[in-house]
């Protein structure tokens, strides 16, 4: 298999696993965050605004791992630093 090849498959894979085990943990993060916040707004009704404000906080901030991941994910397919070092050894 030719080097170039072997670096785009490689490259396919590893960001299909970065951007699968990178959306897991977020996706259950945002489940418990509102989870805990409805039982929370259940028990104290009056202070469902501030619950409101609270949780949207908190799911901007489990998201922000899922757009981490999303970006390394970019930089891998499209960015990737041994493309350029694969191309000039393969022209050699």
């Amino acid at each position: 298999m030719e080097p170039t090849t072997l670096i785009g498959a490689i490259s396919v894979l590893a960001a299909g696993l970065c951007i699968a085990i990178g959306g897991i943990g977020p996706a259950l993060g945002e489940g418990n965050v509102a989870a805990n916040a409805l039982r929370a707004m259940a028990q104290q009704p009056d202070e469902a605004g501030n619950i409101t404000k609270t949780m949207y906080i908190a799911m901007a901030m489990v998201e922000s791992t899922a757009i981490y991941a999303f970006v390394v994910t970019m930089m891998i397919m499209y960015a990737n630093p041994f493309w350029n070092y694969a191309i000039e050894a393969a022209s050699k």
